[in-house]
């Protein structure tokens, strides 16, 4: 009979234990893809999630940050993470995932004026009303939404051309791109313009060519995509508040350690806050820079003419029949979190 000895029986052990161990710490290496570039705000901040991930479960998650669209535009990015052929995409929004999600009713959030200030927007998505909507995202597109980050509050940008807009009526005819899908364009009808499809890579040289005749974004993105250095004017209709929603596939999400997904979500968290304090910085200073740098004016427009534009235009039957009905006026009056 075979005797083995106590030393070689501890070594057994110890080795069968790191395999345990080793087995119930797997390393996960999540790409992570954006269209920003890498000045822009939300790029630092899925820098700052990818430090503070990593500590948090100390070297376990590691994620690599794709900028400029290296894995892909907007829409490509997030159909790669519904299939699996991508971790993780920076720039899903609910227009997106109202599009590609087969998820309509997603679509009011990305209403112009529905959110009436930041605080407002985030007691609706990070409420109760948020996370119904997101759980039946995940369900039925693989996209798991992890948290919400403040782009900045939209802002029309409009060359020469488009001259100095001061009510819907200004923008009859004006061509103001708009990303590719049904929620930004209907946003861009809402305003009174003429909107025009277009990615966000090709934006600049749309402006600097006479192509589109303005475009709107959060004054950090026309700082950062360098839109000031082809255009004219900053109207400040204040027409949406723009944000992002990190989004991880869901049957990865699902397959993680529950801890993993602790760290994910903390580390999460602390992202939004340290892009949101650069976004809302930037905000407060970069009207003046505008004007003495790039030689731009800034407009105050009529914005309670656009306020009832918007409201007008999304009376229309068909955005009840997308949303739900009296959807839009709901979100506009839900309360703020206490």
């Amino acid at each position: 009979m075979l005797k083995i000895s106590k030393l070689a029986l501890f070594t057994v052990v110890i080795i069968l234990l790191g395999i345990v161990i080793f087995a119930e710490d797997p390393t996960y290496v999540l790409r992570f893809n954006t269209v920003a570039a890498p000045t822009q705000p939300q790029v630092l901040a899925m820098h700052k999630f990818a430090d503070v991930v990593r500590e948090l479960s100390g070297g376990k998650i590691i994620v690599q940050v794709f900028h400029s669209g290296q894995l892909g535009d907007q829409k490509t990015s997030l159909l790669a993470v519904m299939r699996g052929d991508l971790e993780m995409a920076g720039d899903g929004a609910p227009s997106w995932f109202a599009d590609l999600g087969n998820m309509p009713e997603l679509g009011v959030f990305g209403a112009a004026y529905v959110f009436r200030d930041l605080d407002h927007m985030y007691s609706v998505l990070l409420g109760p009303i948020g996370q119904e909507y997101f759980d039946k995202l995940a369900q039925k597109s693989g996209l798991r939404v992890l948290d919400v980050w403040y782009l900045g509050t939209r802002e029309l940008n409009l060359t020469a051309k488009a001259g100095p807009v001061k009510k819907p009526e200004d923008l009859k005819g004006i061509k103001l791109r708009m990303p590719n899908n049904e929620t930004f364009l209907d946003m861009g009808r809402a305003l009174g313009a003429m909107p025009t499809p277009m990615g966000f890579g090709e934006v600049y040289l749309g402006l600097k060519t006479g192509t589109i005749d303005g475009q709107d974004n959060p004054l950090p993105t026309d700082l950062a995509a360098k839109f000031v250095e082809v255009t004219k004017y900053i109207v400040l209709t204040d027409h949406s508040i723009g944000i992002i929603c990190p989004v991880i596939n869901e049957e990865l999400w699902e397959s993680m350690p529950e801890k993993y997904r602790v760290y994910i979500k903390q580390a999460m968290k602390v992202a939004r806050y340290y892009m949101n304090s650069i976004v809302l910085e930037q905000e407060a200073e970069l009207l003046g820079k505008f004007v003495d740098e790039y030689n731009m004016e800034i407009i105050i427009p009529d914005k309670d003419a656009f306020m009832k534009h918007a409201a007008e235009y999304y009376s229309q039957p068909k955005f009840d029949k997308k949303w739900g009905e009296g959807m839009y006026k709901k979100i506009q009056m839900y309360p703020y979190t206490e």
